[in-house]
Protein backbone atom coordinates (compact mmCIF):
# COMPACT_ATOMS: atom_id res chain seq x y z
CA UNK A 1 0.00 0.00 0.00
CA UNK A 2 1.64 3.51 -0.87
CA UNK A 3 1.72 5.89 2.00
CA UNK A 4 3.45 5.87 4.99
CA UNK A 5 1.70 2.84 7.37
CA UNK A 6 2.69 0.96 10.28
CA UNK A 7 3.23 -2.58 10.35
CA UNK A 8 -0.18 -3.40 12.72
CA UNK A 9 -1.13 -6.69 14.07
CA UNK A 10 -5.22 -7.26 14.00
CA UNK A 11 -7.02 -8.96 16.73
CA UNK A 12 -10.48 -9.85 16.53
CA UNK A 13 -12.37 -9.16 19.77
CA UNK A 14 -15.78 -9.61 20.36
CA UNK A 15 -16.93 -10.05 16.76
CA UNK A 16 -14.58 -6.56 16.58
CA UNK A 17 -11.52 -5.59 14.99
CA UNK A 18 -9.01 -4.21 17.50
CA UNK A 19 -5.04 -3.41 16.74
CA UNK A 20 -2.44 -4.00 19.23
CA UNK A 21 0.63 -1.52 19.16
CA UNK A 22 2.77 -1.82 16.15
CA UNK A 23 5.99 -0.80 15.13
CA UNK A 24 6.62 1.04 11.28
CA UNK A 25 8.08 -1.19 8.36
CA UNK A 26 11.89 -0.30 8.08
CA UNK A 27 11.18 1.48 4.56
CA UNK A 28 8.62 3.31 5.77
CA UNK A 29 10.40 5.27 8.05
CA UNK A 30 10.39 8.47 6.62
CA UNK A 31 9.58 11.88 6.73
CA UNK A 32 6.32 13.65 5.95
CA UNK A 33 5.87 14.08 2.01
CA UNK A 34 3.55 15.79 0.48
CA UNK A 35 3.05 14.99 -3.59
CA UNK A 36 2.41 18.33 -5.85
CA UNK A 37 -0.22 17.59 -8.66
CA UNK A 38 -1.90 20.83 -10.05
CA UNK A 39 -1.39 24.18 -8.20
CA UNK A 40 -4.64 25.02 -6.06
CA UNK A 41 -6.40 27.79 -7.82
CA UNK A 42 -6.46 31.39 -6.68
CA UNK A 43 -9.84 31.40 -5.83
CA UNK A 44 -8.87 29.51 -2.82
CA UNK A 45 -9.24 32.21 0.16
CA UNK A 46 -8.09 31.79 3.93
CA UNK A 47 -11.18 31.24 6.01
CA UNK A 48 -12.20 34.13 8.57
CA UNK A 49 -13.72 33.22 11.39
CA UNK A 50 -16.99 34.84 10.49
CA UNK A 51 -17.04 32.87 7.48
CA UNK A 52 -16.89 29.15 10.24
CA UNK A 53 -19.60 31.44 12.65
CA UNK A 54 -21.95 31.33 9.61
CA UNK A 55 -21.18 28.27 7.56
CA UNK A 56 -24.43 26.88 8.66
CA UNK A 57 -26.00 29.80 6.51
CA UNK A 58 -23.40 28.59 3.81
CA UNK A 59 -24.84 26.58 0.81
CA UNK A 60 -21.38 27.08 -1.09
CA UNK A 61 -19.07 25.51 1.39
CA UNK A 62 -18.71 23.11 3.59
CA UNK A 63 -16.35 24.07 6.77
CA UNK A 64 -16.91 21.78 9.49
CA UNK A 65 -16.79 18.32 9.73
CA UNK A 66 -20.21 18.28 10.79
CA UNK A 67 -21.34 21.74 9.06
CA UNK A 68 -21.59 24.14 12.10
CA UNK A 69 -20.43 24.82 15.32
CA UNK A 70 -23.62 23.47 16.29
CA UNK A 71 -23.36 20.44 14.28
CA UNK A 72 -26.79 19.83 12.86
CA UNK A 73 -24.98 18.08 9.52
CA UNK A 74 -27.89 20.07 7.96
CA UNK A 75 -27.41 21.80 4.30
CA UNK A 76 -29.05 24.91 3.21
CA UNK A 77 -29.15 23.88 -0.34
CA UNK A 78 -32.59 23.12 -2.20
CA UNK A 79 -31.40 22.78 -5.85
CA UNK A 80 -31.05 18.83 -5.01
CA UNK A 81 -34.81 18.02 -3.87
CA UNK A 82 -37.55 15.15 -3.52
CA UNK A 83 -38.68 15.97 -6.70
CA UNK A 84 -35.49 15.89 -8.85
CA UNK A 85 -33.16 13.31 -6.34
CA UNK A 86 -34.17 10.20 -8.50
CA UNK A 87 -31.79 11.84 -11.48
CA UNK A 88 -28.81 12.44 -9.08
CA UNK A 89 -25.67 10.65 -10.95
CA UNK A 90 -22.04 10.47 -9.97
CA UNK A 91 -19.82 13.72 -11.00
CA UNK A 92 -16.73 12.38 -10.69
CA UNK A 93 -14.97 9.45 -8.79
CA UNK A 94 -11.95 10.05 -6.59
CA UNK A 95 -9.60 7.55 -5.90
CA UNK A 96 -7.07 7.57 -3.17
CA UNK A 97 -4.33 5.62 -2.75
CA UNK A 98 -5.17 4.26 0.52
CA UNK A 99 -7.39 0.68 0.23
CA UNK A 100 -9.07 0.48 4.06
CA UNK A 101 -12.00 1.90 5.93
CA UNK A 102 -12.90 5.77 5.04
CA UNK A 103 -14.58 7.80 7.83
CA UNK A 104 -13.94 10.87 6.40
CA UNK A 105 -16.20 14.11 6.01
CA UNK A 106 -14.49 16.10 3.48
CA UNK A 107 -14.23 19.49 4.24
CA UNK A 108 -15.03 22.00 1.11
CA UNK A 109 -13.73 25.89 0.76
CA UNK A 110 -13.97 27.86 -3.02
CA UNK A 111 -14.37 24.85 -5.02
CA UNK A 112 -11.34 23.05 -3.11
CA UNK A 113 -12.13 19.98 -1.09
CA UNK A 114 -9.87 18.24 1.32
CA UNK A 115 -10.31 14.72 2.52
CA UNK A 116 -8.98 12.22 4.48
CA UNK A 117 -7.76 8.31 4.36
CA UNK A 118 -6.73 6.29 7.03
CA UNK A 119 -3.12 6.45 7.73
CA UNK A 120 -3.53 10.22 7.51
CA UNK A 121 -3.02 10.86 4.24
CA UNK A 122 -4.76 14.49 3.23
CA UNK A 123 -5.71 15.31 -0.41
CA UNK A 124 -6.60 18.65 -1.80
CA UNK A 125 -8.48 18.15 -4.69
CA UNK A 126 -11.33 19.76 -7.33
CA UNK A 127 -14.06 19.85 -5.68
CA UNK A 128 -16.03 20.00 -9.59
CA UNK A 129 -13.76 17.53 -11.69
CA UNK A 130 -11.93 15.60 -9.01
CA UNK A 131 -8.15 16.79 -9.78
CA UNK A 132 -5.05 16.23 -7.28
CA UNK A 133 -3.74 19.43 -6.62
CA UNK A 134 -1.62 17.77 -3.35
CA UNK A 135 -1.47 14.89 -1.60
CA UNK A 136 -0.07 14.54 2.10
CA UNK A 137 1.32 11.41 3.96
CA UNK A 138 2.00 11.89 7.43
CA UNK A 139 5.13 10.16 8.83
CA UNK A 140 3.79 7.79 11.63
CA UNK A 141 6.22 7.33 14.67
CA UNK A 142 7.25 4.09 15.89
CA UNK A 143 4.15 3.20 17.68
CA UNK A 144 0.57 3.29 17.19
CA UNK A 145 -2.03 2.28 19.59
CA UNK A 146 -5.74 2.81 18.49
CA UNK A 147 -9.27 1.01 18.68
CA UNK A 148 -11.64 0.08 15.86
CA UNK A 149 -9.54 0.83 12.77
CA UNK A 150 -6.71 3.18 11.40
CA UNK A 151 -9.58 5.89 10.82
CA UNK A 152 -9.25 9.78 10.72
CA UNK A 153 -12.34 11.54 10.25
CA UNK A 154 -11.23 14.70 8.98
CA UNK A 155 -9.58 18.17 8.82
CA UNK A 156 -10.61 21.12 10.02
CA UNK A 157 -9.83 24.69 8.54
CA UNK A 158 -9.19 28.24 9.57
CA UNK A 159 -7.26 31.16 7.89
CA UNK A 160 -5.17 29.23 5.43
CA UNK A 161 -4.39 25.91 7.53
CA UNK A 162 -5.98 22.54 7.98
CA UNK A 163 -5.54 20.44 11.01
CA UNK A 164 -5.48 16.90 12.00
CA UNK A 165 -5.51 14.48 14.49
CA UNK A 166 -3.00 11.54 13.92
CA UNK A 167 -2.87 7.95 14.99
CA UNK A 168 0.34 8.50 16.53
CA UNK A 169 -1.20 11.27 18.94
CA UNK A 170 0.26 14.31 17.44
CA UNK A 171 -1.66 17.78 15.92
CA UNK A 172 -0.21 18.46 12.60
CA UNK A 173 -0.46 22.15 10.58
CA UNK A 174 -0.96 22.05 6.90
CA UNK A 175 -0.44 24.86 4.49
CA UNK A 176 -3.40 24.73 2.33
CA UNK A 177 -2.65 25.84 -0.73
CA UNK A 178 0.60 23.73 -0.63
CA UNK A 179 -0.44 20.71 1.91
CA UNK A 180 2.99 21.44 3.26
CA UNK A 181 3.64 20.35 6.96
CA UNK A 182 4.03 23.75 9.27
CA UNK A 183 4.10 22.50 12.58
CA UNK A 184 3.32 19.65 14.88
CA UNK A 185 3.01 18.75 18.33
CA UNK A 186 2.72 15.55 20.23
CA UNK A 187 -0.84 15.56 22.05
CA UNK A 188 -0.17 12.66 24.24
CA UNK A 189 2.09 9.53 24.17
CA UNK A 190 0.67 6.68 22.08
CA UNK A 191 2.93 4.25 24.35
CA UNK A 192 0.08 4.45 26.81
CA UNK A 193 -2.95 3.92 24.56
CA UNK A 194 -3.83 7.41 22.98
CA UNK A 195 -4.63 7.81 19.41
CA UNK A 196 -6.80 10.75 17.19
CA UNK A 197 -9.28 9.75 14.40
CA UNK A 198 -12.07 12.47 15.42
CA UNK A 199 -11.75 16.07 13.15
CA UNK A 200 -10.62 18.40 15.17
CA UNK A 201 -12.75 22.17 15.29
CA UNK A 202 -10.91 25.36 15.02
CA UNK A 203 -12.60 27.98 17.10
CA UNK A 204 -11.03 31.80 18.03
CA UNK A 205 -7.93 30.60 17.32
CA UNK A 206 -7.38 27.60 19.48
CA UNK A 207 -7.71 24.03 17.77
CA UNK A 208 -9.91 21.49 20.18
CA UNK A 209 -9.37 18.02 20.45
CA UNK A 210 -10.01 15.22 22.26
CA UNK A 211 -8.53 12.05 22.47
CA UNK A 212 -9.23 7.97 21.85
CA UNK A 213 -7.68 5.44 23.68
CA UNK A 214 -10.45 4.32 26.61
CA UNK A 215 -10.09 0.30 25.63
CA UNK A 216 -6.30 0.96 26.57
CA UNK A 217 -6.34 2.56 30.18
CA UNK A 218 -6.18 6.31 28.74
CA UNK A 219 -7.22 9.34 31.14
CA UNK A 220 -9.56 11.09 28.94
CA UNK A 221 -9.04 15.11 28.03
CA UNK A 222 -10.09 17.62 25.79
CA UNK A 223 -7.58 19.69 24.99
CA UNK A 224 -7.09 23.25 23.18
CA UNK A 225 -3.66 24.63 20.82
CA UNK A 226 -2.73 27.58 19.62
CA UNK A 227 -3.52 27.40 15.67
CA UNK A 228 -0.48 29.59 14.93
CA UNK A 229 2.02 27.86 17.10
CA UNK A 230 0.95 24.59 18.16
CA UNK A 231 1.31 25.29 21.85
CA UNK A 232 -0.77 23.90 24.27
CA UNK A 233 -3.55 26.59 26.01
CA UNK A 234 -5.92 24.01 28.34
CA UNK A 235 -6.55 21.03 29.00
CA UNK A 236 -10.00 19.08 31.09
CA UNK A 237 -9.84 15.95 31.81
CA UNK A 238 -12.31 14.18 31.47
CA UNK A 239 -11.38 12.08 34.25
CA UNK A 240 -11.51 14.32 37.39
CA UNK A 241 -8.56 13.74 40.35
CA UNK A 242 -10.99 13.75 42.57
CA UNK A 243 -14.46 12.80 42.90
CA UNK A 244 -14.89 10.30 40.73
CA UNK A 245 -17.41 8.53 42.92
CA UNK A 246 -20.12 10.76 41.93
CA UNK A 247 -23.88 10.81 43.39
CA UNK A 248 -23.70 7.09 43.18
CA UNK A 249 -26.64 6.61 41.03
CA UNK A 250 -28.85 3.48 40.93
CA UNK A 251 -30.85 4.40 37.78
CA UNK A 252 -29.75 5.19 34.38
CA UNK A 253 -30.86 8.60 31.98
CA UNK A 254 -33.97 6.69 31.29
CA UNK A 255 -34.95 5.42 34.90
CA UNK A 256 -33.88 1.97 34.77
CA UNK A 257 -32.35 0.50 37.49
CA UNK A 258 -28.73 -0.92 36.81
CA UNK A 259 -28.30 -3.99 39.23
CA UNK A 260 -25.22 -2.03 41.09
CA UNK A 261 -23.95 -3.28 43.77
CA UNK A 262 -23.28 0.11 45.85
CA UNK A 263 -22.36 -0.88 49.17
CA UNK A 264 -19.49 -3.33 47.93
CA UNK A 265 -18.50 -0.65 45.25
CA UNK A 266 -17.91 2.07 48.16
CA UNK A 267 -15.85 -0.41 50.23
CA UNK A 268 -13.71 -0.99 47.40
CA UNK A 269 -13.08 2.32 47.08
CA UNK A 270 -12.39 2.59 50.85
CA UNK A 271 -9.55 0.02 50.50
CA UNK A 272 -8.12 0.89 46.80
CA UNK A 273 -8.06 4.38 47.47
CA UNK A 274 -9.00 7.16 44.47
CA UNK A 275 -5.89 6.65 41.88
CA UNK A 276 -7.47 4.39 39.27
CA UNK A 277 -8.45 8.21 37.71
CA UNK A 278 -4.91 7.98 35.81
CA UNK A 279 -6.25 4.96 33.94
CA UNK A 280 -10.13 5.23 34.07
CA UNK A 281 -10.45 6.36 30.09
CA UNK A 282 -13.25 8.56 29.30
CA UNK A 283 -12.42 8.91 25.61
CA UNK A 284 -13.66 11.64 23.28
CA UNK A 285 -14.08 10.40 20.31
CA UNK A 286 -16.07 13.24 17.82
CA UNK A 287 -15.44 16.84 17.59
CA UNK A 288 -17.33 18.86 19.73
CA UNK A 289 -20.10 21.19 19.44
CA UNK A 290 -20.06 25.41 20.11
CA UNK A 291 -22.40 27.85 21.49
CA UNK A 292 -20.76 30.82 20.11
CA UNK A 293 -22.74 33.33 22.40
CA UNK A 294 -21.92 31.72 25.77
CA UNK A 295 -18.64 30.57 24.72
CA UNK A 296 -19.15 26.73 25.56
CA UNK A 297 -17.80 23.81 24.28
CA UNK A 298 -20.20 20.68 24.26
CA UNK A 299 -18.65 17.12 24.03
CA UNK A 300 -19.45 13.58 25.18
CA UNK A 301 -17.44 10.98 26.85
CA UNK A 302 -16.79 7.70 26.24
CA UNK A 303 -16.87 4.77 28.52
CA UNK A 304 -14.65 3.90 31.26
CA UNK A 305 -11.74 1.66 31.34
CA UNK A 306 -11.18 -1.52 31.50
CA UNK A 307 -14.80 -1.94 29.92
CA UNK A 308 -16.61 -4.76 31.31
CA UNK A 309 -14.90 -5.53 34.01
CA UNK A 310 -16.15 -2.08 37.14
CA UNK A 311 -14.92 -3.75 40.18
CA UNK A 312 -11.11 -2.16 40.20
CA UNK A 313 -13.23 1.50 39.34
CA UNK A 314 -15.75 2.21 42.17
CA UNK A 315 -18.26 4.38 41.67
CA UNK A 316 -19.77 6.59 38.73
CA UNK A 317 -16.46 6.85 37.07
CA UNK A 318 -17.06 10.84 36.21
CA UNK A 319 -17.15 12.18 33.51
CA UNK A 320 -17.33 9.08 31.14
CA UNK A 321 -20.89 8.22 29.46
CA UNK A 322 -21.71 11.69 29.85
CA UNK A 323 -22.73 14.64 28.06
CA UNK A 324 -19.99 17.46 29.39
CA UNK A 325 -20.06 21.59 28.81
CA UNK A 326 -16.84 23.28 29.36
CA UNK A 327 -16.07 26.96 29.23
CA UNK A 328 -13.53 27.83 25.63
CA UNK A 329 -11.35 30.45 26.61
CA UNK A 330 -10.11 28.43 29.81
CA UNK A 331 -11.89 24.73 29.50
CA UNK A 332 -13.21 25.77 32.78
CA UNK A 333 -15.68 22.35 34.10
CA UNK A 334 -19.42 24.49 33.15
CA UNK A 335 -22.07 21.17 33.77
CA UNK A 336 -22.28 17.87 32.80
CA UNK A 337 -25.00 14.87 32.55
CA UNK A 338 -24.11 11.24 32.95
CA UNK A 339 -26.19 8.67 30.71
CA UNK A 340 -24.79 5.37 32.40
CA UNK A 341 -22.91 5.64 35.67
CA UNK A 342 -20.14 2.89 36.09
CA UNK A 343 -20.81 1.48 32.40
CA UNK A 344 -19.96 -2.00 32.32
CA UNK A 345 -21.27 -2.45 28.63
CA UNK A 346 -19.06 -0.55 26.83
CA UNK A 347 -22.04 1.66 25.80
CA UNK A 348 -20.32 5.12 25.85
CA UNK A 349 -21.62 8.34 24.38
CA UNK A 350 -19.56 8.69 21.02
CA UNK A 351 -21.93 10.81 18.36
CA UNK A 352 -21.56 14.25 19.00
CA UNK A 353 -23.88 16.62 20.40
CA UNK A 354 -26.28 18.64 18.29
CA UNK A 355 -27.09 22.26 19.33
CA UNK A 356 -30.73 23.12 18.57
CA UNK A 357 -34.06 25.10 19.93
CA UNK A 358 -36.19 22.72 21.45
CA UNK A 359 -39.57 22.74 23.28
CA UNK A 360 -38.93 22.61 27.15
CA UNK A 361 -41.87 20.28 29.01
CA UNK A 362 -43.87 23.59 29.14
CA UNK A 363 -44.04 24.14 25.60
CA UNK A 364 -41.63 26.98 25.63
CA UNK A 365 -38.83 27.30 23.00
CA UNK A 366 -35.54 27.00 24.89
CA UNK A 367 -31.28 26.52 23.71
CA UNK A 368 -31.02 22.98 23.99
CA UNK A 369 -28.45 20.12 23.15
CA UNK A 370 -29.41 16.44 22.24
CA UNK A 371 -27.45 13.52 21.60
CA UNK A 372 -28.11 10.21 20.04
CA UNK A 373 -26.73 7.41 22.45
CA UNK A 374 -25.70 4.06 21.93
CA UNK A 375 -28.27 3.06 24.33
CA UNK A 376 -30.88 3.21 21.60
CA UNK A 377 -32.23 6.90 22.62
CA UNK A 378 -32.08 10.38 21.55
CA UNK A 379 -31.90 12.70 24.95
CA UNK A 380 -32.70 16.35 24.71
CA UNK A 381 -30.65 18.67 27.29
CA UNK A 382 -31.66 22.43 28.56
CA UNK A 383 -28.04 23.93 26.82
CA UNK A 384 -27.86 26.23 29.92
CA UNK A 385 -27.62 23.63 32.95
CA UNK A 386 -27.88 20.64 31.37
CA UNK A 387 -30.75 19.64 32.93
CA UNK A 388 -32.63 16.23 30.77
CA UNK A 389 -36.06 17.77 29.33
CA UNK A 390 -37.32 14.58 27.40
CA UNK A 391 -35.86 10.96 25.91
CA UNK A 392 -36.90 9.84 22.48
CA UNK A 393 -38.91 6.58 22.28
CA UNK A 394 -36.58 3.82 21.90
CA UNK A 395 -34.87 3.23 18.27
CA UNK A 396 -34.18 0.04 18.10
CA UNK A 397 -34.74 -2.89 20.67
CA UNK A 398 -34.31 -2.76 24.45
CA UNK A 399 -33.79 -6.63 25.99
CA UNK A 400 -32.67 -7.64 29.33
CA UNK A 401 -31.44 -4.19 29.91
CA UNK A 402 -28.33 -3.86 32.08
CA UNK A 403 -27.90 -7.72 32.76
CA UNK A 404 -24.67 -8.02 34.27
CA UNK A 405 -21.86 -9.51 32.69
CA UNK A 406 -20.87 -12.93 33.84
CA UNK A 407 -17.53 -14.81 33.40
CA UNK A 408 -19.50 -17.41 30.88
CA UNK A 409 -21.13 -14.47 28.98
CA UNK A 410 -24.69 -12.62 29.16
CA UNK A 411 -26.87 -11.55 26.58
CA UNK A 412 -28.27 -7.95 26.51
CA UNK A 413 -29.79 -5.25 23.83
CA UNK A 414 -28.98 -2.93 22.83
CA UNK A 415 -25.19 -4.91 22.13
CA UNK A 416 -21.76 -2.80 22.64
CA UNK A 417 -21.73 -1.11 18.86
CA UNK A 418 -25.49 0.62 19.65
CA UNK A 419 -27.66 1.82 19.11
CA UNK A 420 -26.42 5.54 17.85
CA UNK A 421 -22.21 4.31 17.59
CA UNK A 422 -19.85 7.06 16.87
CA UNK A 423 -22.07 8.29 13.31
CA UNK A 424 -22.86 11.74 13.44
CA UNK A 425 -27.09 12.35 13.66
CA UNK A 426 -28.48 15.50 11.41
CA UNK A 427 -31.33 17.80 12.12
CA UNK A 428 -33.85 19.66 10.05
CA UNK A 429 -35.10 22.74 11.50
CA UNK A 430 -37.99 22.43 8.81
CA UNK A 431 -39.02 19.04 10.23
CA UNK A 432 -37.59 19.75 13.73
CA UNK A 433 -36.32 16.24 13.66
CA UNK A 434 -32.91 14.13 14.55
CA UNK A 435 -32.28 11.56 11.92
CA UNK A 436 -29.94 8.59 13.68
CA UNK A 437 -28.04 5.65 12.28
CA UNK A 438 -28.55 2.91 14.38
CA UNK A 439 -27.06 -1.08 14.76
CA UNK A 440 -29.21 -3.79 15.78
CA UNK A 441 -26.20 -6.17 17.08
CA UNK A 442 -27.42 -8.59 19.76
CA UNK A 443 -24.52 -9.08 21.93
CA UNK A 444 -23.07 -11.45 25.12
CA UNK A 445 -20.98 -9.64 27.48
CA UNK A 446 -18.19 -11.81 29.39
CA UNK A 447 -15.89 -10.14 32.31
CA UNK A 448 -12.76 -11.25 33.44
CA UNK A 449 -10.49 -9.82 35.92
CA UNK A 450 -7.84 -8.19 34.41
CA UNK A 451 -5.22 -6.12 35.90
CA UNK A 452 -3.81 -2.88 34.23
CA UNK A 453 -1.51 -3.76 31.08
CA UNK A 454 0.30 -0.69 30.79
CA UNK A 455 -1.06 0.74 27.46
CA UNK A 456 -2.14 -1.99 25.66
CA UNK A 457 -5.97 -3.58 25.14
CA UNK A 458 -8.05 -3.81 28.13
CA UNK A 459 -11.39 -4.78 28.13
CA UNK A 460 -11.76 -6.74 31.18
CA UNK A 461 -13.76 -9.38 29.12
CA UNK A 462 -15.59 -9.69 25.70
CA UNK A 463 -18.33 -8.61 24.13
CA UNK A 464 -19.40 -10.97 21.77
CA UNK A 465 -21.64 -11.24 18.81
CA UNK A 466 -24.20 -13.89 18.36
CA UNK A 467 -23.89 -15.39 15.06
CA UNK A 468 -27.05 -16.86 15.06
CA UNK A 469 -28.89 -13.71 15.46
CA UNK A 470 -29.95 -11.68 12.75
CA UNK A 471 -28.07 -8.18 12.58
CA UNK A 472 -29.87 -5.06 11.24
CA UNK A 473 -29.81 -1.17 10.80
CA UNK A 474 -32.45 1.17 11.36
CA UNK A 475 -32.63 4.81 10.14
CA UNK A 476 -34.66 6.77 12.29
CA UNK A 477 -36.47 10.17 12.66
CA UNK A 478 -37.22 11.54 15.94
CA UNK A 479 -39.21 14.71 16.64
CA UNK A 480 -37.19 16.53 19.48
CA UNK A 481 -39.56 18.58 20.49
CA UNK A 482 -41.76 15.51 21.46
CA UNK A 483 -39.22 12.57 21.67
CA UNK A 484 -41.84 10.56 19.15
CA UNK A 485 -40.59 8.54 16.08
CA UNK A 486 -41.77 9.59 13.17
CA UNK A 487 -40.28 7.27 10.98
CA UNK A 488 -37.99 4.40 10.88
CA UNK A 489 -36.24 2.37 7.97
CA UNK A 490 -34.99 -0.59 8.58
CA UNK A 491 -31.64 -1.91 6.84
CA UNK A 492 -30.27 -5.14 5.73
CA UNK A 493 -26.95 -4.31 7.54
CA UNK A 494 -26.01 -2.18 11.05
CA UNK A 495 -25.84 1.56 10.38
CA UNK A 496 -22.40 2.84 11.07
CA UNK A 497 -21.19 6.47 9.58
CA UNK A 498 -23.47 9.40 9.83
CA UNK A 499 -26.47 11.40 8.32
CA UNK A 500 -26.59 14.83 6.36
CA UNK A 501 -30.13 16.66 6.26
CA UNK A 502 -30.77 19.33 3.80
CA UNK A 503 -33.12 22.11 2.87
CA UNK A 504 -34.46 20.29 -0.17
CA UNK A 505 -36.59 17.59 1.99
CA UNK A 506 -33.60 15.13 1.51
CA UNK A 507 -31.81 12.65 4.29
CA UNK A 508 -28.88 10.93 2.74
CA UNK A 509 -27.13 8.20 4.20
CA UNK A 510 -25.20 4.95 3.79
CA UNK A 511 -24.63 1.31 4.27
CA UNK A 512 -22.09 -1.12 4.59
CA UNK A 513 -23.05 -3.01 1.57
CA UNK A 514 -22.24 0.04 -0.58
CA UNK A 515 -25.70 1.48 -1.27
CA UNK A 516 -25.83 5.38 -0.53
CA UNK A 517 -29.31 6.63 -0.33
CA UNK A 518 -31.51 9.44 -0.30
CA UNK A 519 -34.83 9.59 1.43
CA UNK A 520 -38.11 12.05 1.97
CA UNK A 521 -37.74 13.72 5.53
CA UNK A 522 -41.08 13.97 6.26
CA UNK A 523 -42.11 10.44 5.74
CA UNK A 524 -38.93 8.53 5.22
CA UNK A 525 -39.95 6.94 1.66
CA UNK A 526 -36.80 5.87 -0.04
CA UNK A 527 -36.18 8.36 -3.32
CA UNK A 528 -32.22 7.22 -4.75
CA UNK A 529 -29.65 4.78 -3.99
CA UNK A 530 -26.81 4.12 -5.96
CA UNK A 531 -24.21 1.01 -5.63
CA UNK A 532 -20.66 2.72 -4.55
CA UNK A 533 -18.54 -0.44 -4.84
CA UNK A 534 -17.89 -0.72 -1.33
CA UNK A 535 -18.86 0.29 2.43
CA UNK A 536 -20.45 3.49 2.54
CA UNK A 537 -19.46 4.57 5.83
CA UNK A 538 -18.70 8.02 6.29
CA UNK A 539 -20.88 11.11 6.93
CA UNK A 540 -21.82 12.83 3.52
CA UNK A 541 -21.52 16.22 3.00
CA UNK A 542 -22.93 19.12 0.17
CA UNK A 543 -21.50 22.05 -1.43
CA UNK A 544 -22.23 24.33 -4.20
CA UNK A 545 -20.05 25.39 -7.13
CA UNK A 546 -21.34 28.06 -9.89
CA UNK A 547 -24.83 27.60 -8.84
CA UNK A 548 -24.50 23.15 -8.86
CA UNK A 549 -25.34 21.56 -5.94
CA UNK A 550 -22.91 18.60 -5.23
CA UNK A 551 -23.26 15.78 -2.48
CA UNK A 552 -20.19 14.03 -1.56
CA UNK A 553 -19.37 11.15 0.45
CA UNK A 554 -16.66 8.44 1.31
CA UNK A 555 -16.57 5.14 0.19
CA UNK A 556 -14.11 2.65 1.50
CA UNK A 557 -15.88 0.60 4.31
CA UNK A 558 -15.24 -0.09 7.58
CA UNK A 559 -13.05 -1.60 9.72
CA UNK A 560 -15.16 -2.28 13.53
CA UNK A 561 -18.07 -4.16 11.39
CA UNK A 562 -15.64 -5.46 8.96
CA UNK A 563 -17.66 -3.94 5.56
CA UNK A 564 -16.02 -3.97 2.54
CA UNK A 565 -13.19 -1.83 2.28
CA UNK A 566 -12.60 0.50 -0.98
CA UNK A 567 -10.51 4.07 -1.70
CA UNK A 568 -13.16 6.10 -3.11
CA UNK A 569 -14.93 9.44 -2.48
CA UNK A 570 -17.82 9.72 -4.94
CA UNK A 571 -19.62 13.00 -5.80
CA UNK A 572 -22.54 13.68 -7.02
CA UNK A 573 -24.88 16.36 -8.77
CA UNK A 574 -27.80 16.60 -11.05
CA UNK A 575 -27.64 16.03 -14.84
Amino acid sequence: MAGSRTNLVPLLICGTLMWSAAVPAADEIQNAVTTQGSPVPDVLRPVTQPQLDSAANDPASWLHSNGSYAETRYAPSTQINTSNVSKLRPAFIFQTAVMESMETAPIVSNGVMFLTTSYNHVYAIDAVTGKEFWHYKHRMGPVTTFCCGPNNRGVAIAGDRLFMGTLDSKLVALDAKTGRLLWQTQIADPELGYSETMAPVVVDGKVLIGTNGGEYGIRGFVKAFNANTGDLLWTFYTIPETGQEGVWAENDAVGRNMKRDIAAEKQQLASKGGDFYRTLGGGVWMAPAVDRQTHTVFFVVGNPSPDLYGAIRPGDNLYTDSLVAIDLDTGKYKWHYQYIAHDVWDLDAASPPILVDVRDKNGQTIPGVIHGGKSGYVYVHDRRDGRLIRISEAMIPQEGVWTLPTPDGARMLPGANGGVEWSPMAYSPKTHMAYAANLHQPMTYQVEDVAYPGGKLWLGGAFKVIASEQQWGRLVAVNVDTGKIAWGFKTEQPLIGGVLATAGGLVFNGEGNGLFRAFDAATGKKLWEYQCGAGVNAPAVSYTVHGKQYVAVAAGGNTQLDFKRGNAVLVFALP
